[in-house]
């Protein structure tokens, strides 16, 4: 290892996730961090980013990896652990507390993946959000609908991107619905209180935003706001998102507040969160708190509308080092996903034309193969999703109008 190398800081990173949707992260990272990987497999496209990894059984057992991060700190010592998937963070936290590295206490960040617990620190703290009450059965969610109001919102404990999120009018709709929210996996579950699995929430109304933010020692600093786009109810599926690095939330006090307010009800102190507000004639709302970057993209639009490296943000976030913040330059950056029209639809070829395609594209994905059986949603939800576009531009209208050029050029042929 040359000098240089070893100057670089060595971060643990739990798991990757999909090539497509966070190797922009991996890859900045890389330049500046040695990087190690705990992976269950080995690794593919990830060895051109990382210095070294680790094949382990499993990357949810936190226990588990915590022993093995002791054997690798003791060789060589590690300044940071960091983790973007949603299922592994708390499995993650095990390994920061055996080196007493940041962001390293489980119950923690157990407290904003039990969306239940998330709501109790809230409530106890003053923090605004909806009522929620948490429930098993459908007579206790009837009942519990009725006791925040109609229409309510029916969500799992412990899922994110909106699986299983449904709006209801009245007690028909409760138990029509139950069963859709109630039965909501994640390919890879995770057990929550099975006691209540099911939380009936007051429904308010406005607009829903998301703000990704770094954490260092208490003081929450916002470095991008998603506007998301909502389709399908009433279901609330997220189809798309907007980044200006211009909004003005970021610098709006009332929202800076509650977002400050609501990390220090959880306790949450270092790291990088995801967090999601409801933006009502009386305030924003909390809707949930993720302690990771945000998927979707959206940390990638905000880099691409500001500048500001969220990858190496996280990592500095994880290690104590220096982050950039600042913006080198402002635009707007948006994300439209794409979807069949009719259930178990049987994809014969996915293309789009990029003789078609305007001018502030900066990239079109197909995610699913030919062959594929998709639906939309929400029988599809996140895995409906066919594929996806993003552009850049000056203002939100702009971005729009490009992003429906691409979703023109889309030419999608059933079997």
């Amino acid at each position: 290892m040359t000098g240089t190398e070893a100057d670089r800081p060595l971060l643990l990173v739990v798991a990757t996730g999909m090539r497509l949707y966070r190797e922009y992260l991996l890859r900045s990272i890389g330049a500046k961090y040695r990087v190690h990987l705990f992976l269950t497999a080995e690794p593919d496209w990830e060895k051109e980013h990382v210095t070294g990894w680790t094949v382990l059984p499993s990357t949810t057992d936190g226990p588990a990896m915590a022993a093995e991060a002791a054997k690798l700190h003791a060789r060589d010592p590690i300044a940071g652990v960091l983790c973007w998937d949603e299922v592994r963070i708390h499995a993650t936290a095990f390994i920061a507390r055996e080196l007493g590295l940041r962001n390293g206490d489980p119950d923690v960040v157990w407290r904003l993946r039990d969306k239940g617990k998330t709501r109790a620190a809230l409530d106890a703290a003053g923090v605004p959000q909806p009522r929620s009450i948490a429930v098993k059965t459908v007579a206790e969610a009837v009942a519990a609908a009725a006791e925040v109001g109609y229409p309510a919102i029916l969500k799992p404990r412990g899922l994110g991107a909106s699986l299983g999120v449904v709006k209801v009018h009245d007690e028909s709709e409760v138990r029509a619905n139950f069963g859709f929210t109630e039965s909501a996996r994640a390919p890879e579950p995770v057990v929550f209180d099975t006691d209540q699995p099911v939380l009936v929430e007051q429904f308010v109304s406005g607009e829903e935003i998301s703000v990704d933010s770094v954490v260092r020692a208490g003081r929450v600093t916002p470095l991008f706001v998603g506007r998301k786009v909502v389709g399908y109810p009433p279901y609330a599926e997220e189809v798309g998102h907007f980044v200006d690095a211009d909004d003005p939330l970021l610098t709006d006090p009332v929202l800076l507040k509650v977002l400050q307010d609501t990390h220090e009800a959880l306790g949450f102190t270092d790291g990088i969160t995801h967090s999601e507000y409801m933006l009502t004639a009386d305030g924003p709302q909390v809707i949930e708190v993720n302690g990771r970057l945000g998927g979707d993209m959206i940390p990638y639009l905000g880099l691409l509308a500001t500048g500001i490296d969220p990858g190496l943000v996280a990592a500095g976030a994880a290690t104590g080092l220096p982050v950039d913040v600042e913006p080198e330059h402002r635009r707007v950056a948006g994300i439209r996903f794409f979807y069949v029209e009719e259930e178990d639809t049987t994809l014969g070829s996915l293309s789009f034309n990029e003789a078609a395609l305007p001018e502030g594209i900066d990239r079109v994905v197909t995610v699913a193969q030919p062959g594929a059986v998709v639906s939309p949603p929400p029988k599809g939800t996140v895995w409906g999703r066919i594929a996806f576009a993003i552009a850049v531009g000056a203002s939100r209208a702009e971005v729009a109008s490009r992003l429906d050029a691409a979703e023109a050029a889309l030419d999608v042929k059933s079997a």
